[in-house]
């Protein structure tokens, strides 16, 4: 009898392909398979010679570039010294997640597709594209695809005599058991974050964390938008970075929504537990202390204000007691009903939390243990770093915009993380942002006399002043700023900064104020007024140019 082993490896930026792979792996598992769901990353590549069936799924973000958690696996796959025969065994199929309105849609599974069958995979359907600009989302495709899939799969490895598909009205154990401590029990406090010295480079599994200096907003209180020049300090963190680079920062939800979703769950938000795998092999969730707290938990882990997907729907239907919510949490939940929960969920940005409160039966009948099945955890955020550490060692800036806009839902909507970040204040204490840095997509020319050309309107100037700062510390002169926002007096950001720099001869700048004037101005006509000079510092200088938006 030959073993029934699924592997599903997914590659996910904004957790997109994360769900769809984990709604594959529940598939799996109805149909009697061993299945193992794992980022590319976290997977011994070097095994991939012994598996037999393996499903990819994989988002494509930027220019064709494969997400952050497959890029060593995306390395060593297209190392030139791999045999072409090293997968002839594996039987394969790849879904990709993209979106059709970039140029390189869903690159990323094309390529890995392609490289699987040049190794001698053997695939089991064509590649597969799913689109996030189709009416219906990536599941316009995913949908029939899978159906397909599983035609060929059972073909491959029929069920075990006696055994059926489990029936979808039937619910699957959670990933994990929580088990409560009782009340009495000493628990050792691992809800801090260590403020100990890391032992390796900060990194998404031990992030750092940093004190805030200063948190200054550097809009004038009259405009619509507040945008916040944040100084962390990064003493003792062993970070370095250069201009260009990435800082992530991992925020969490505010003590008001985590008090609402424990009343709502009825949960008692000092209670400590531990968790335990439901099957062997499953690793434990990597940011999660052991004991933890309840309130730990929905403060750091549960991204409750995120926009809940289908696969919430789905598996909260499964809780209800009440008829009239759970039809309505089915319908969500099926193909048909993908429009209506568009309307009622990503259109006007409804959170995981305001769609609790929209079930309340069913809500104070989830059990605590499928709440990480439920709920994604919190991704971290990526902001440019905007300071060099010439000019400010061992610090970190950032230049953010707080996130806040309105929908149809009465409630102004609000990013979790700027939100987060705009409110400390490091006034009143210790303040501590857990974060790492990662490298940015930008590289500044190594020669000094290379001049830069860089167009950065509104907070997109943020890696330009990190360039800016790091260039002027080792002398460089030729630097070139295009900056545009509304009004000179209300987001005219770091102004005494540039003004000083251009007063000393170290900067080129112009500035596009697009509502100072009746006819509305932005950076591109101060490109073309100044086209000789532009053109001058291209073909003499060899210039490079750098937009950020």
């Amino acid at each position: 009898m030959v073993e029934r082993k699924l592997l599903v490896l997914f590659g996910s930026q904004t957790g997109t392909a994360q769900d769809t792979a984990e709604r594959i792996g529940r598939e799996a598992k109805r149909r009697h398979f061993q299945c193992r769901v794992e980022a590319l990353d976290s997977y011994d590549v070097a095994n991939l010679i012994n598996e037999l069936l393996v499903v990819f799924v994989c988002a494509t973000t930027g220019q064709g570039d494969p997400p952050d958690n497959m890029k060593m696996f995306w390395r060593f796959l297209f190392r030139k010294n791999l045999p072409p025969g090293s997968l002839c065994q594996l039987d394969y199929t790849v879904l990709g997640l993209g979106d059709s309105s970039y140029p390189k849609f869903n690159f990323v599974a094309k390529k890995l597709h392609k490289r699987v069958l040049q190794l001698g995979g053997n695939p089991l359907l064509p590649v597969a594209l799913g689109d996030d600009q189709h009416d219906l989302g990536p599941d316009a495709v995913v949908d029939p695809w899978l159906l397909a899939l599983w035609d060929k799969i059972l073909a491959l490895y029929p069920l075990p005599p006696g055994l059926e598909i489990i029936s979808p009205d039937i619910r699957l154990p959670p990933k994990y058991t929580l088990h409560y401590l009782a009340e009495d029990s000493p628990h050792p406090d691992g809800g801090l974050l260590q403020l100990t010295a890391p032992r390796a480079l900060p990194s998404e599994v031990h992030p750092f964390a940093a004190r805030v200096v200063s948190n200054q907003r550097v809009t004038a209180e009259s405009h619509f938008q507040d945008v916040r020049l944040i100084e962390f300090d990064v003493t003792g963190s062993g970070i370095t970075f250069s201009a260009g680079d990435v800082v992530m920062i991992q925020p969490q939800n505010c003590p008001e929504d985590v008090q609402q979703f424990c009343q709502l769950l009825r949960l008692d938000p000092d209670r400590h537990f531990v968790l335990t795998p439901t099957e062997p092999g499953t690793s434990l969730p990597a940011l999660l202390p052991q004991p933890c707290t309840i309130r730990h938990l929905v403060t750091h882990y549960l991204d409750i204000s995120c926009v809940p997907r289908r696969s919430f729907f789905e598996l909260l239907s499964y809780f209800s007691t009440n008829e009239l919510e759970r039809e309505k949490l089915q319908e969500f939940s099926s193909a048909q009903g993908q429009e209506e929960l568009y309307s009622y969920c990503n259109r006007p940005r409804r959170t995981t939390l305001e769609a609790l409160w929209d079930f309340p039966h069913t809500t104070c009948a989830i059990p605590p243990e499928y709440l990480l099945d439920l709920i994604p955890r919190i991704r971290p955020r990526a902001f440019s770093i905007a300071s060099s550490m010439l000019a400010h060692p061992d610090r970190i800036q950032i230049l953010m915009a707080v996130v806040r806009y309105k929908t149809r839902l009465s409630k102004p909507r609000r990013g979790l993380c700027s939100t987060w970040l705009a409110s400390l204040n490091p006034e009143q204490g210790d303040v501590r942002v857990p974060l790492w840095v990662k490298k940015g997509g930008m590289k500044f020319p190594a020669d000094p006399d290379t001049p830069v050309i860089m167009i950065g309107p509104g907070t997109g100037v943020a890696p330009f002043r990190a360039a800016i700062q790091e260039r002027v510390a080792q002398g460089c002169r030729g630097n070139c700023l295009f900056f545009g926002c509304r009004q000179k007096s209300k987001d005219f950001y770091c102004q005494a900064e540039w003004e000083e720099l251009v007063t000393k001869g170290f900067l080129m700048l112009f500035t596009a104020f697009s509502r100072d004037q009746e006819e509305k101005v932005y950076v591109q006509h101060r490109i073309q007024e100044n086209r000789r000079l532009v053109w001058e510092l291209l073909s003499s200088g060899s210039a490079h140019v750098y937009l950020a938006g």
